[in-house]
């Protein structure tokens, strides 16, 4: 995905003795270091600086995340030290171990693998720096003080929903068509990335939804796929999915056998399975045969496809608000309070449940684009036309 953001090389922090004077300074004024029993209540904003951790740049939501918690910071008076780490594990774990040394007074942290991180959790408990965990769940530690994401089950049910929606086994109001086609319909399943335990919550809320119509044969899987490691596609790739489902078209649909719908979950994936169905002459958009092909996050690219026809569906996810309450709970520990959370019973990372805080989700079609997207001001019509924001 091309961004109008610079993608800097990957990198590594080292601080160097003459250093250690300026790193000490930051730790007294943002209240963490070794042996700190938590964040100077009383420190003003603008001694403050907050460690953003963020998986990677060559994914639009992630640029648009970051820079969104930063501009959130920084109007609330905090500096900001912002990292992308490139989808590298140990560039991120030594971006975090940098800002931990640097005594950052919070941390908020997108994993790229949740479970790889505890180490640089341990310390920043040690150094009383409170870890807030963003949208990707930071796993099997219990040093994890608080959750901000949507509500990723229901994202896996709203995408299984525009697939039945698109396929015509749901109405407008998604109930059971009146007119709904007895099937079988041919269908074939992506998940995520299994180290992103989101990957598992959007799988398990879709084929919860879609169970029922695979039991009674109304959905048929050709290529029997149904486990969610058979599905998996490791980093959320585009061109890994594309890959998968052309050895899925060369394998299971010779001939003129037809594919009715694919359950994406996000629009890289998408794409490159729209790729390797047109490259298969499957039809360039969803009139000309196209199958109905779902998605998540938004992406521009994707939003001027469904606009062209081509794309059925994405989950929007407003990653404004959820910058903005990644800042608000960042903001609670820093003044000595417990952040609020809707939820304290669904995210247990394996050591702990987390305190979470939940933001809802919504289906995009053509038809609804843009009152979702143009009219909130998330992106133009003129952005939309061309594809790129």
């Amino acid at each position: 995905m091309t961004s109008s953001h610079p993608v800097p090389s990957r990198r590594t922090f080292l601080a160097g003795a003459g250093s250690l004077g300026a790193i000490a300074a930051l730790a007294a004024c943002s209240g963490g270091g070794a042996g700190s029993s938590g964040p100077d209540t009383e420190a003003d904003p603008k001694d403050q600086t907050i460690g953003v951790a963020m998986p990677t740049q060559t994914y639009e939501r992630w640029v648009q995340d970051g820079a969104n918690i930063k501009k959130s910071l920084e109007k609330e008076g905090y500096k900001v030290t912002l990292q992308y780490a490139d989808d590298d594990i140990p560039t991120q774990s030594q971006q975090i171990d940098q800002m931990v040394t640097q005594g950052v007074a919070a941390l908020i942290i997108a994993s790229i693998d949740g479970s790889a991180l505890t180490s640089q959790l341990d310390a920043a408990k040690a150094a009383g720096i409170p870890v807030i965990s963003y949208d990707r769940l930071l796993t099997n530690s219990e040093n994890v003080d608080f959750y901000v994401t949507f509500d990723n089950y229901k994202v896996g049910v709203t995408q299984a929903n525009s697939l039945l929606f698109g396929l015509g086994l749901l109405d407008e109001k998604f109930k059971k068509a009146s007119d709904a086609p007895k099937g079988p319909l041919n269908i074939e399943l992506f998940a995520g990335s299994l180290d992103d335990n989101n990957a598992h919550l959007f799988w398990k809320g879709a084929i919860d939804t879609l169970q029922p119509y695979m039991d009674d044969g109304v959905l048929e899987v050709p290529s029997k796929q149904t486990d969610i490691d058979q599905c998996a596609i490791q980093r959320w790739e585009q061109e890994t999915a594309q890959k998968r489902m052309e050895n899925l078209l060369t394998t299971h649909y010779k001939g003129d056998k037809k594919l009715d719908g694919v359950l994406a979950p996000a629009d890289p994936l998408s794409r490159g399975i729209i790729n390797a169905l047109q490259n298969d002459g499957r039809g360039d958009t969803i009139k000309d045969g196209l199958p109905i092909i779902t998605g998540q996050d938004a992406e521009i690219a994707s939003i001027k496809l469904i606009a062209d026809g081509v794309q059925f569906s994405t989950i929007f996810k407003d990653t404004r608000k959820l910058a903005d309450q990644a800042v608000v709970a960042a903001k609670a520990y820093l003044e000595g309070k417990e952040p609020e959370a809707n939820d304290t019973k669904t995210y247990d990372n394996g050591s702990k449940v987390v305190p979470s805080y939940l933001l809802p989700v919504e289906m995009v079609l053509e038809s609804n684009y843009e009152k979702i997207l143009v009219d909130s001001g998330y992106y133009t019509e003129e952005q939309v036309e061309k594809g790129q924001a």
